[in-house]
């Protein structure tokens, strides 16, 4: 089973700056396109969506249209500012680039209320206009802020990342459940297989990350689900290998068009790639 890759990070710290790696030591290096489809290649990956590693805000367009430019990148979500005034202008110059797919702001990162102001919505509702979708990254405590947002720019197609960032190393299932449910009612949010090896600690086991996976795809259905590897952020606890492995695993009972779907097809769809 083929794959598409919906969030590959790649780090190029001699040529762009990314001030939050100072506090991520174990991953605080340069991570280039050949290292990564050097392992990729042999797993089935045969494409990776390259998603914005949070630069330094003067290097956001120029990482765009230096990924762009790589082997095996079949589009881009790039980084954006939705909360400021330029941002029509900043989508419409990453519109000239036919390979960029969607945006994204690293929401828990700014305060809670960045994402509920007036300015914020209306900015993004101009992304339907452009054929670019929004990725939300958020903690589980804040999905219900995501579900708002969705429900305010309902033409606007979102992406979850991470099954929304829930505790897997504490087992913590609720209220997460509950939000995830509610976001999932929502017809214009997809959800993205991807990071909870981040979340689930050195010693983590399929049985762990289980439990998490299904409730995402019972919850969305196999047509809005899609899969990511987070590459590098997974890697101090595990390889690129073994997340594929471990999801292949989870997913072993799913019909051959089913897994399809979340490895690749509804990628192709959603993204457009």
């Amino acid at each position: 089973m083929r794959i598409v890759d919906t969030h590959l990070h790649l780090v190029y710290p001699e040529r762009f700056s990314y001030p939050w790696l100072a506090g991520a030591p174990a991953i605080n290096r340069a991570w280039p396109v050949e290292t990564y489809f050097s392992e990729a290649r042999g797993l089935g990956i045969t494409g990776a969506l390259h998603m914005e590693v949070d630069v330094a805000a003067a290097d956001m367009m120029a990482e765009t249209e230096f990924v762009l430019s790589l082997p095996g990148i079949v589009g881009a979500i790039a980084a954006c500012r939705p909360e400021g005034m330029g941002f029509v202008d900043q989508i419409e110059q990453l519109s000239e680039h036919a390979h960029v797919k969607g945006v994204r702001r690293i929401l828990h990162e700014v305060p809670d209320d960045v994402s509920q102001s007036d300015l914020f919505v209306e900015n993004i509702r101009h992304l339907p206009d452009y054929d670019l979708s929004f990725d939300l990254c958020l903690r589980a405590d804040q999905l219900p802020l995501g579900s708002l947002l969705a429900q305010r720019a309902p033409d606007v197609q979102f992406i979850l990342d991470h099954c929304g960032v829930p505790k897997v190393a504490a087992q913590e299932r609720d209220p997460w459940r509950a939000y995830i449910k509610d976001i999932a009612r929502l017809p214009n949010v997809a959800a993205k297989i991807s990071g909870i090896i981040a979340y689930a600690g050195a010693d983590w086991s399929v049985a762990d990350l289980r439990p998490f996976v299904e409730h995402v795809i019972e919850s969305f259905g196999w047509d809005r689900v899609v899969w990511g590897s987070d590459h590098p952020v997974l890697t101090p606890n595990g390889s690129l290998t073994r997340w594929v492995e471990a999801t292949r695993e989870i997913v072993t009972g799913a019909s051959a068009d089913e897994q399809a779907k979340l490895f690749h097809r509804n990628a192709e769809r959603i993204y457009g790639v």
